[in-house]
């Protein structure tokens, strides 16, 4: 079954909306992805959210789109920006990414987006979202997988264990 972005949206909307404004802060990204012999590979990326989803553009033969036609695995984290930028914490999404060959979509996006052409598109197929992010003297990390309500742990800064809400 796949979950895209609308349906994380549907299940978690604010979640979704600190997510999302995160990576809307910066252009620029970092992905990860598969290489052949299965070592990862980061790369810069530009993220784009339209039509309620969440897409995934790069030139076509790029190796960052040939890892992502051979193995569909990735993660995508959020530029930190200048310092660290915490304030809104540190996010990424991970799934698999899916190749759009429709034309009319591919016409669509490039119309509100006007990407470089030619361009590859993929939309995403969400298989986890991870907030990490502070509160006070506390580590928070807030983890969503699809079909399982949103997981949170704190982590003091002295040597307690950690806890678990929700």
């Amino acid at each position: 079954m796949t979950f895209t972005w609308a349906d994380f949206v549907s299940a978690e909307p604010r979640f979704a909306e600190t997510v999302q404004r995160r990576f809307e802060k910066h252009t620029h990204h970092v992905l990860g992805t598969l290489r052949k012999d299965g070592s990862p590979r980061l790369t810069g990326l530009e993220v784009t959210f339209r039509f309620g989803e969440l897409w995934l553009g790069m030139m076509p033969n790029s190796r960052k789109a040939q890892d992502l036609l051979r193995d569909p695995r990735f993660a995508v984290h959020a530029n930190p920006g200048a310092g660290g930028g915490m304030e809104d914490g540190d996010v990424r999404v991970g799934g698999r990414a899916v190749e759009v060959t429709d034309a009319g979509v591919l016409a669509r996006f490039a119309e509100t987006v006007a990407p470089p052409l030619p361009f590859h598109l993929f939309g995403v197929d969400l298989t986890e979202v991870v907030r990490t992010g502070l509160d006070g003297d506390e580590l928070v990390v807030q983890v969503w997988r699809p079909g399982r309500p949103p997981r949170t742990v704190r982590r003091a800064s002295d040597d307690s264990p950690p806890r678990e809400e929700g």
